[in-house]
Formats: C-alpha cells, sequence, structure tokens
C-alpha cells in the first residue's frame, strides 16, 4: 500500500509539474510579438553585413594604418 501511495504521489507531481510548464509555455507566447521568430533577410541585407564583417576583419589584421 506504501508504494502504491508513493506511485501517486510522484505521478501527481509530475502531472502538476507539467501542468506548470505549459502555463508558463502559453503566458510566454502570448507575449511574444507574432513572427518573431521567423528570420527574413534581403540579399542586400546579406552583402552588408559580409561587407562589414570583411572590413572589420582587414582592420584586426591591421592592412589599413589610418584606423
Amino acid at each position: 500500500m506504501a508504494k502504491k501511495g508513493k506511485k501517486i504521489a510522484a505521478a501527481l507531481a509530475a502531472v502538476g509539474l507539467y501542468l506548470e510548464q505549459e502555463e508558463a509555455a502559453a503566458i510566454g507566447q502570448k507575449g511574444a510579438l507574432p513572427g518573431a521568430g521567423i528570420c527574413v533577410s534581403s540579399q542586400w541585407n546579406q552583402t552588408g553585413r559580409q561587407e562589414m564583417m570583411t572590413m572589420r576583419r582587414l582592420i584586426q589584421l591591421r592592412t589599413f594604418t589610418r584606423f
């Protein structure tokens, strides 16, 4: 009888924890902006970022003396 009670208590605790996590996830999704997880990048955006990274790399390699 004691083993059965411990199993029931463990199962209820697990279900309670699961429900808390689901509730927290639901609250987190309500606060997020729609489409916030989607990253849309244009070709111009990618080219600009690549150019910035290239310039920073050249500056770090001390290719330029004015910076």
